[in-house]
């Protein structure tokens, strides 16, 4: 009898203890989330500002800077699509690809 109690309240601490740990994991999805877009690049249409220092956003006329400048030399003042990471809390976006819009 001692050993079915025993094993019963084993039993009920792993139990207690898997779905902790299952809670711990799920208990903010969102900064999951977040981290994924924030590493993934998206299409971004606008333009390019004469001095190639900043990039102004179709969508919302929204201004960023872009960190890596050197990635659109040559495109002040055009209209293009961007491939980049873009960081909406600094109005930042690091060019990864670029081309003519249409």
């Amino acid at each position: 009898m001692k050993k079915m109690l025993a094993f019963c309240f084993a039993l009920a601490l792993a139990v207690g203890v898997a779905a902790a740990q299952d809670t711990m994991k799920t208990d903010n999805p969102k900064n999951d989330e977040m981290k994924a877009d924030a590493s993934k690049a998206v299409p971004v249409t606008g333009k390019i500002s004469d001095d190639g220092k900043t990039f102004v956003s179709d969508s919302d006329s929204k201004s960023y800077t872009i960190s890596n400048p050197d990635a659109v030399k040559g495109h002040e003042g055009h209209h293009v699509t961007l491939k980049a990471h873009v960081n909406a809390d600094k109005s930042e976006v690091q060019v990864m690809s670029l081309k003519m819009a249409k």
